[in-house]
């Protein structure tokens, strides 16, 4: 009798269970939707597709010639990328990966950045000391702007009305305004500038030094250097730590920043400008992207042909990601 009591005991148990556990689980949040992470990799011309929900590859496009810059339109359609070589913008559909399109982009595309609205592409053509503008609606050229020498890093205001590029020999940031498209101020910044990332509320502009190895932290209303980030690796020299890419939390306290041949993300508090980490990637980082919800962060190692997956809020690397050779660009899009 009493096993028959433990028996009817330990099955109401498991019943209670069973109903406590799907409860629980009716009670978890939906999981995120899927999206898809796109890389340019500049050494084999080709596309890596990466799905978000097995964060495995899907796909290997081939592309133009050499490509590095790569975005993707507002609506989610259409892939950006810069095929260098081939002095064009390729216009690719995030679906069937054909390209659809080519933009006249001028010589030697390197970086560019769409204008909140999505219609104009701001282009930095290395070879020509340009910044091409591109209706992307009506695929056709709009100006193009004289810059300083060997101009890269391209940013745009929240508001679309300023527009920041870098040109890597002049070391400098100019000002563009985008109504006009006339440059209204140079800043001398450290020497070969790659990257330029606004912060949401528009007050200021982090323009990495590759060279120099630091950040600049340009006031947006004085057009003035305010603070100069730099980093410190134990065990590195200080000409091994090369920043590069740079992305800011849609909150604007936190900033990652690509330390190339150091291998490392650098973690940096947006508010006091202090170093908080370091973390350890693939080799040579180059570029970073944000997952839609900001909960991942996606960086491109261009010597050991993979990406990097960081958890944001966990400050840790969870996972390698082997993709093409020498990955340069990357970005994410919602399905």
């Amino acid at each position: 009798m009493m096993h028959d009591r433990h028996g009817r005991g330990r099955r109401a148990l498991r019943s209670i269970v069973g109903l406590t556990l799907a409860g629980m689980m009716l009670s978890l949040p939906a999981p995120a939707f899927a999206y898809k992470i796109f890389v340019s990799n500049e050494g084999d011309n080709t596309m890596t597709v990466l799905d978000s929900a097995s964060m495995e590859v899907i796909e290997t496009v081939p592309v133009g010639q050499r490509p590095r810059g790569i975005t993707i339109t507002n609506d989610g359609k259409y892939v950006l990328l810069c095929a260098s070589d081939d002095d064009t913008v390729q216009m690719i559909d995030a679906e069937t990966y054909k390209v659809v399109a080519t933009l006249p982009s001028g010589p030697d595309p390197e970086l560019f950045v769409l204008d909140p609205d999505g219609r104009l592409l701001y282009i930095a053509n290395e070879d020509d000391n340009l910044v091409t503008v591109v209706n992307v609606e009506e695929r056709s050229l709009v100006s193009e702007i004289p810059v300083g020498v060997e101009p890269e890093g391209m940013g745009v205001s929240p508001d679309g009305s300023v527009i920041v590029n870098t040109s890597e020999t002049t070391s400098m940031a100019h000002f563009i305004d985008a109504e006009t498209h006339e440059i209204t101020d140079n800043v001398l910044v450290d020497s070969r500038p790659r990257f330029a990332e606004f912060k949401h509320d528009g007050s200021e502009v982090w323009v990495s030094a590759e060279i120099g190895g630091t950040v600049s932290v340009i006031d947006t209303a004085a057009h003035e250097v305010t603070h100069k980030i730099t980093f410190d690796i134990p065990g590195l020299r200080p000409e091994a730590i090369q920043p590069v890419g740079v992305r800011i939390t849609g909150d604007d306290k936190t900033a990652f920043v690509a330390l190339g041949p150091a291998n490392r993300v650098a973690i940096v508090n947006a508010e006091t400008y202090e170093v908080e980490e370091y973390l350890l990637v693939g080799q040579r980082v180059w570029q970073l992207a944000f997952s839609p919800d900001e909960s991942l962060l996606f960086s491109t190692n261009g010597i050991s042909n993979d990406i990097s997956v960081i958890d944001v809020a966990d400050r840790e690397v969870i996972k390698s990601i082997q993709v093409g050779r020498l990955p340069w660009g990357v970005v994410t899009t919602s399905e």
